[in-house]
């Protein structure tokens, strides 16, 4: 692997020689840039992400020093080499306080920064070396946590805990076990032909799937009991609500494991209990339900809408809709579910990361910032806890809903003026050819000829034809009153292969001929 260095030199002989006489590849680098000084640096700097900036110390505009400690403030990992003057002491002190990490005395050779770079390659091995090795102890510490997470769930559903050493526990593992109901739920995992053989990572696709669909839901914890079997604790505030939220992600889960793996699901869900040290006889029931065969959940699906919102339909509201239309998009769509949605907390939750992700996807995609567009989607707990009635409901998704949209209008309105800045440019740079084409621009600037037209006459308030005949004209008047060229050169130069046209088409426009209005500009300047 090589490192990255980028050269910050105001001497273009010097930065130069640097560039083109340094092996870099031999000490272990590759040249990723270079700059005359440093505010042309910082930029180039944060894109190219070097591992070692060589810098001169005394440039125009922002010196050495200056560079020096932006660098240090924002990027402190970059590695910094100092090129200074006999006569530059202080400015060597300075820089050592900045925390430079080789200071070069002028005139460098390539054998004495080569030296310096074999130094700090070095120096970047070993501290990649010790990242690498920090990164697979706290690994290896999270695996642990987690198994020993695991163990202590499984020991608490199985009774080998009590409530006061199960609380005391819990929040060593970062786990919130406080609630009014608790039940489990036991998963068995089978492949769905029994002569099919042996896929363990078909069972490691199922407990992805199963920890994506409960992992994100703070009533729920998950913990896998071994191999074939997973199980479930969940929270709740009341054994019938408990017991819905339960059924719910059952089916969730069921659905989703059978319609994306070659395995069945065996599930067993046990009855709500008030007590911490009662869980087990929860787990016990799901334990011989699933024993016997007998599946708390049979084959019944629920209704489409509570297990995933239309996406194709709120992707095309915030493609095409407009605020205005939110109310009527609110009663067609998401109404149907609101009911639903107050009864159980479960249902609500997955509907609004249903949602959020369909959202965050579309920001995404126009190249925004999810996190400055609707920052409320990485804090769904949080965004529908107050969410208890339909009008509350409906007033919380408007305000995001309408952040999206008024993304979207910015989004166009930016792309617009950008189009129209690089099709202004290029009639600029073009507008002497008399051939110039709006299909030429068009094409430029990636549209149909129709669509381009159309956009640029809303935005300009002019035709295509009109502007480039402006831009033509104002050309002509500059080279009448600042040349001597003869007014044919003039209009060829303004875009115009005929002189005559040229002539009619000036004094149409400004009511005086070319010749007319030159001599205007000799009258006045006499």
């Amino acid at each position: 692997m090589l490192y990255k260095v980028f050269l910050v030199e105001d001497e273009i002989i010097t930065r130069e020689g640097i560039r083109d006489n340094v092996d870099w590849k031999s000490v272990g680098f590759e040249f990723c840039g270079e700059a005359p000084d440093g505010e042309v640096a910082l930029p180039l700097i944060e894109t190219t992400q070097p591992d070692v900036v060589i810098t001169d110390i005394k440039m125009p505009f922002m010196d050495g020093l200056q560079l020096c400690k932006v660098v240090r403030e924002h990027m402190p990992w970059i590695k910094i080499i100092v090129l200074s003057g006999h006569d530059e002491f202080e400015y060597a002190q300075a820089s050592i306080k900045l925390g430079v990490t080789e200071y070069l005395l002028k005139p460098i050779s390539a054998g004495d920064l080569q030296a310096a770079l074999r130094r700090l390659a070095e120096t970047l091995d070993q501290e990649r070396k010790e990242r690498e090795s920090l990164k697979q102890l706290r690994e290896s510490v999270e695996e642990n946590l987690g198994l020993l997470r695991e163990k202590f769930l499984l020991r608490l559903v199985m009774g080998g805990v009590s409530s006061a050493d199960a609380i005391e526990q819990s929040q060593k593992f970062g786990l919130d076990l406080v609630a009014q109901y608790y039940c489990t739920i036991l998963i068995k995992v089978i492949l769905r032909e029994s002569d099919q053989p042996f896929d363990y990572r078909e069972y490691q696709q199922v407990e992805r799937l199963t920890a994506s669909l409960a992992g994100n839901n703070p009533s729920i914890l998950l913990a896998k009991k071994d191999l074939e079997e997973l199980v479930l604790l969940i929270k709740g505030d009341s054994p019938e609500q408990q017991q819905e939220d339960a059924d719910f992600i059952v089916k969730l889960i069921k659905r989703e494991i059978e319609d994306k793996t070659t395995c069945r699901l065996e599930i067993g869900i046990g009855s709500s209990q008030q007590r911490l040290s009662d869980i087990h006889y929860s787990f016990a029931e799901a334990l011989a339900k699933v024993s016997a065969g007998n599946n708390s959940h049979q084959t019944e699906e629920l209704p489409a809408e509570l297990l995933k919102l239309d996406q194709l339909v709120v992707e095309n509201y915030v493609k095409f809709g407009n605020a205005n239309d939110f109310d009527a998009f609110f009663s067609n769509h998401l109404l149907p579910i609101g009911e639903v949605i107050q009864r159980s907390y479960m249902v609500k939750h997955y509907i609004f990361i249903d949602l959020a992700l369909t959202l965050a996807q579309f920001v995404s995609n126009l190249g925004g910032d999810v996190d400055q567009v609707i920052p409320e989607v990485h804090n769904i707990e949080d965004f529908i806890a107050d969410v208890n009635s339909i009008e509350q409901m409906k007033a919380k998704l408007k305000k995001v809903f309408t952040k999206v949209l008024d993304f979207r209008s910015s989004h166009v309105n930016r792309e617009r003026t950008s189009l129209l800045r690089q099709a202004k440019t290029y009639i600029d740079e073009h507008f002497s050819d008399p051939n110039l084409q709006m299909s030429q621009v068009a094409e430029m600037v990636s549209l149909s000829a129709s669509h381009f037209s159309s956009v640029f006459s809303q935005e300009m308030g002019v035709t295509f034809r009109d502007y480039v005949g402006k831009v033509r004209i104002n050309k002509a008047k500059e080279l009448l009153r600042t040349t001597n060229l003869k007014c044919s050169e003039v209009a060829y130069r303004s875009g115009y292969n005929d002189p005559h046209y040229f002539s009619y088409v000036f004094k149409k426009k400004t009511g005086r001929s070319p010749k007319d209005f030159r001599q205007e500009a000799d009258i006045v300047k006499n």
